[in-house]
């Protein structure tokens, strides 16, 4: 809750302000995403650190991704032309449920179909 109400009040789940970054008029957006991805890589880096344990006494670690330059790009236009479509990526969605945007079912109902649509033909994508 408390996450949806940060996004709220910064108005990240606004469609004018997603409206805006993808028109580069403003830098509020990439403001918030910015940050978000600099307090990501700190946490991570103070993770290894500290060689923090889970709950289970394992160390948390990050498995090697493998490089792959269409699935990225591939995967980047897909989320970002549905991004722009929708007016919310994934978080956000459930959040603007929970302000009463009840018009969003259409778009989480069409994020669980495009999931399941995945799943179904993972195996024939290339990876």
């Amino acid at each position: 809750m408390l996450f949806g109400i940060v996004l709220v009040k910064s108005e990240a789940v606004s469609w004018y302000r997603i409206y805006e970054m993808f028109r580069f008029q403003s830098f509020h957006m990439y403001g918030i995403i910015g940050s978000a991805v600099f307090m990501g890589v700190l946490f991570l880096w103070i993770f290894k650190k500290v060689d923090l344990k889970t709950t289970e006494g394992k160390t948390i670690a990050l498995p090697p991704k493998t490089k792959s330059f269409t699935r990225y790009m591939a995967g980047g236009i897909i989320f970002g032309l549905g991004w722009a479509l929708a007016g919310a990526c994934p978080g956000p969605m459930y959040i603007l449920l929970g302000t009463g945007a009840f018009s969003i079912l259409i778009v989480i109902a069409a994020a669980l179909l495009g999931t399941f649509v995945y799943g179904l033909l993972r195996d024939r994508l290339p990876h």
